[in-house]
């Protein structure tokens, strides 16, 4: 089961990070909007790029995960995103992260490990 949340972790900080510069990308765009403009900034926003790399990275390595595990065990697993996007929100957004947050995430955490028995 090691080799699976190893995986699991990965795959779930990859997603993570693709959130961070998905939310970055997204800053640095014009209002949302169904025209050219809109549309051509995000084409060239090299922030965005990155996003979609790390989220087919995240995909690519999530159908090995489905491919070789029961699901029952790599989709609970999968929360952990939940964990490293909190982290980021502190570390890359400085956002305040109330403690009945965090006791969200030690309740994930804690299925986590009870999945992986």
């Amino acid at each position: 089961m090691w080799k699976v949340l190893s995986l699991a972790v990965f795959q779930s900080a990859l997603l993570a990070l693709g959130q961070v510069f998905l939310k970055i990308a997204l800053q640095k765009m014009r209002p949302f909007g169904w025209n050219w403009q809109f549309w051509g900034s995000l084409l060239v926003n090299w922030q965005f790029a990155v996003c979609g790399l790390l989220f087919l990275a995240a995909s690519l390595l999530w159908m090995f995960m489905l491919k070789n595990y029961p699901l029952s065990v790599a989709y609970p697993l999968g929360s952990l995103s939940y964990a490293f996007a909190m982290i980021a929100a502190i570390v890359c957004f400085h956002e305040d992260v109330t403690a009945v947050r965090w006791v969200g995430v030690a309740f994930i955490m804690l299925g986590c490990c009870l999945i992986t028995k």
